[in-house]
């Protein structure tokens, strides 16, 4: 299931469903457009001090195709980022998937605190989410929940400057890591996304996202 279909021109409109998600009028949004990078059709993401995520909805079986391929690539790592603090929960980049999850796979106070967040940041509060981050100091393999929310599980998937400059491809069972995360094997995804993200070190991010699509878990990533 092909999810990425970035126009082949650069500098063209961002193709539908996708959109650009802010979290909070009063951050400055990141900046998204189509690219040829390194002959990649891409989404390229410029972050300055800024967070908005280049979003779009999501339907996938994932007991059919429960892996997710993609290329991503960054110019640069943050340098001040740190995911276990709210001050450094930046990344120069992520991917990122939101679930529902059924009634029985949350606490009553999950549940509360979830219909409390839903009538500050509305239906854009998922019951859980994963993101696959391009990290600064963490080894690869590192899963933290998020420095504001245990709904979100932080997953390091590239960490450091050895792949700068270069497309990177990554294989993860995205239904194998929200079983690991949240104890259900009945989460159901609804959002899919990908984003540079420096509004709270103010730093400055360039990165770039491809070719992002679920497969069987015995096929291959077919790029």
């Amino acid at each position: 299931m092909l999810v990425l279909a970035a126009a082949q021109n650069a500098g063209a409109t961002l193709p539908e469903p996708w959109r650009v998600v802010t979290i909070n009028d009063r951050i400055k949004p990141t900046q998204y457009q189509t690219a040829q990078v390194d002959g990649v059709a891409a989404f390229e993401a410029q972050a300055d001090g800024s967070m908005a995520l280049l979003a779009r909805p999501l339907e996938v079986d994932l007991n059919a195709t429960p892996v997710l391929c993609w290329r991503w690539r960054v110019e640069r790592v943050l340098e001040k980022a740190d995911m276990a603090t709210k001050a450094g929960d930046d990344y120069a980049a992520r991917v990122y998937v939101a679930f529902s999850l059924p009634p029985e796979a949350m606490s009553f106070g999950v549940r509360a605190q979830l219909r409390l967040g839903r009538t500050i940041f509305g239906d854009l509060l998922p019951d859980a989410a994963l993101n696959y981050v391009w990290d600064n100091r963490y080894p690869v393999g590192t899963e933290k929940s998020n420095a504001y929310t245990d709904r979100t599980r932080m997953v390091v998937l590239q960490t450091g400057p050895e792949r700068v400059g270069q497309w990177v491809t990554e294989r993860r069972d995205v239904r194998a890591d929200v079983v690991r995360a949240f104890g259900t094997d009945r989460a159901r995804p609804t959002l899919l996304a990908v984003a540079a993200d420096t509004d709270n070190t103010g730093e400055r991010a360039r990165s770039a996202f491809a070719d992002l699509q679920f497969v069987a878990a015995d096929a291959p990533c077919p790029f």
